[in-house]
């Protein structure tokens, strides 16, 4: 059945084929337990909702669209490759994204420096002038894993599928703030304003996308325009996105307009009340930690629920772990729900600190019913905890008791 291909679709065939046959993807049906977040997601992916147009060159067998805004990625559609292929990455936008015209000609997107010594508005042109390099990462939602929070809270119940090992290409941010001459005196943050289009009608700061983070995470920011070797598509923030590594999604703002360090974090509601970890029962705000950099975390990806009955004997339990803003040491697998631990091992490449590891190991698995459960311990020593912190809107879970699978054997 032919079909219209979206205008920002990756316009390098060849070079997508390799990539989606040299990784794999994300995540979705978390079934550990049966929690509310599972079932949802396990409805929703038994009726699937179409592609919306501007990510119709996506896989969609391999994704859950839960709205136009967002869609997660399967757990059963990651393999054992390390980078997650473009037209399998998860997709959350907090706004409608622009208008496709704003890739017709992309050198010439513009974003404000500000902040600096000698301020100045550059185009992606220009930028491309100013320095190169290429950073594999996690990019992982906030709210990755808010399908287990029993308390469930507001927003998308994603379990593990908001997440994905990808490769940037850009300019560093720390060679275009020497460019314009290092960063004026007094200005601990950098605060990005995303390019979108806001509804008339309405206070700007309650609906603009606008992040601060520490200045000194500047020193490993890319202003990026490519995605796994291609221009970054409108769905994931081209023709330029903010990229700051070890931190969550949102801190990486799409369709990067602006860019200033401030003397003070950005007072728009995305960041003053927004993606706060907010205990239960207290209101949020700009006196609660904001959601930021990343901690350790790891799941299993294979064998899963939906694979059936698995055969007594011999299995591999094959999953990924990540350091957050540090890079992961080690991981451990569990058959008895962390009763006991042994090593994996790790496979593939390493991608460097902020790119996920793809782990393997062997277990013998008797007949009965098992909770197949893994661990990572990060270089600093920090251990994957068993409980999740609880807050209001469900972010930062890196339990490895929620992301816990339970499987048959006979």
């Amino acid at each position: 059945m032919n079909r219209t291909v979206s205008p920002d679709a990756p316009n390098s065939l060849p070079r997508r084929r390799m990539l989606t046959g040299s990784a794999s993807a994300l995540a979705a049906a978390g079934l550990a337990g049966w929690s509310s977040g599972a079932l949802a997601q396990t409805a929703a992916a038994a009726a699937p909702k179409p592609l919306p147009a501007y990510v119709d060159w996506k896989n969609a067998k391999a994704l859950i669209v839960h709205s136009n805004n967002t869609m997660e990625t399967k757990r059963s559609a990651y393999g054992t490759s390390v980078i997650t292929p473009s037209d399998q990455l998860y997709v959350r936008n907090n706004l409608p994204p622009p208008n496709p015209s704003i890739l017709d000609d992309r050198d010439a997107w513009t974003v404000a420096i500000e902040g600096v010594k000698n301020p100045r508005t550059l185009t992606v042109g220009e930028l491309k002038g100013m320095g190169l390099e290429t950073t594999a990462m996690v990019l992982q939602c906030s709210g990755n894993g808010r399908g287990y929070f029993p308390s469930k809270p507001s927003g998308t119940l994603w379990t593990v599928g908001a997440a994905g090992c990808v490769v940037w290409s850009g300019v560093p941010v720390r060679a275009v703030v020497e460019a314009l001459g290092g960063v004026a005196a007094g200005n601990p943050y950098m605060t990005g304003t995303g390019g979108e289009v806001l509804p008339e009608g309405l206070d700007p700061k309650s609906i603009m996308v606008e992040r601060s983070v520490p200045t000194a995470a500047m020193e490993d920011a890319l202003l990026a325009w490519e995605l796994n070797g291609e221009p970054i598509p409108l769905a994931h923030g081209g023709p330029l996105r903010l990229i700051v590594p070890g931190f969550t999604g949102v801190n990486s703002v799409k369709y990067i307009k602006r860019l200033a360090f401030t003397p003070k974090e950005s007072d728009a509601k995305i960041m003053a009340s927004s993606y706060r970890l907010t205990p239960p029962g207290e209101k949020a705000g700009p006196d609660k930690p904001s959601i930021q950099d990343m901690s350790v975390k790891s799941w299993i990806n294979s064998p899963l629920p939906e694979d059936g009955t698995l055969k007594a004997g011999k299995a591999l339990i094959e999953g990924i772990a990540f350091g957050g803003i540090t890079a992961v040491k080690s991981v451990e697998v569990s058959i008895d729900g962390g009763k006991n631990w042994k090593p994996a091992r790790f496979i593939g490449p390493d991608l460097g600190k902020y790119a996920w590891r793809q782990f393997v190991a062997e277990v013998e698995l008797p007949a009965g019913t098992h909770t197949l459960a893994s661990r990572a311990t990060d270089v600093k020593g920090l251990i994957q905890p068993e409980a999740r912190v609880e807050n209001v809107r469900g972010y930062n879970n890196t339990s490895w008791s929620d992301h816990a699978i339970t499987v048959t054997v006979a």
